[in-house]
């Protein structure tokens, strides 16, 4: 990677947190300079603008996300082990990966009304998530790991839509017990479709 591009891409993951934590329309120029250490011309010869750099850094974001429900999946060999190594990386969500909490709910929030360009990146990625759990899970039935009474996507958007709830509520009532229920209630349900 060459020296610009090393720049370019230390701004972004300096801007991410603070987008992350404080949103995009409430991180400025100066707080991304401050964080990157560099100075305003660096940052436009590399960004046209504010929106240039967000429409980076939302990709930055969303990819992490993506990657860290990729990274805790892969170790597991099958669809029941694969579900529960992502429950289990939910469990505390005062102490995530990624700093600020969810990016993909956190930036949903914001760009619901502000920002269609970035509403329509996680609904994306919203989808695709949804979409690779309840594949998995489909899996699972095939090869039966799982009854074929389990429905694999309504289950998917109920596990996935509870967790990112909870980590909201956990967030905000600075405790991760509900989190924890949630997930040990997820389990069960899907425990009583396990024909292993």
């Amino acid at each position: 990677m060459r020296k610009a591009e090393r720049t370019k891409q230390n701004i972004i993951e300096q801007a991410a947190p603070l987008f992350n934590q404080k949103g995009i329309a409430g991180t400025t120029i100066d707080d991304i300079l401050q964080a990157a250490k560099v100075a305003k011309g660096c940052l436009y010869s590399h960004f046209e603008n504010k929106d240039d750099l967000s429409a980076h850094t939302v990709d930055f974001l969303l990819a992490k996300s993506i990657g860290c429900v990729q990274d805790v999946m892969s170790a597991a060999t099958t669809a029941k082990g694969r579900i529960f190594a992502y429950l289990d990386s939910c469990q505390d969500p005062l102490d995530m990966a990624i700093v600020g909490g969810c990016p993909i709910f956190n930036l949903a929030v914001e760009a619901d009304d502000n920002h269609p360009a970035v509403k329509q990146k996680v609904g994306a990625v919203m989808q695709a998530l949804h979409a690779n759990f309840t594949a998995i899970l489909q899996a699972g039935i095939d090869q039966g790991e799982f009854a074929a009474t389990l429905k694999a996507e309504d289950f998917a958007f109920k596990m996935y839509v509870a967790v990112e709830g909870a980590t909201v509520m956990c967030r905000v009532l600075a405790s991760s017990q509900p989190m924890r229920r949630l997930i040990k209630t997820l389990k069960e349900e899907l425990d009583a479709y396990s024909l292993g």
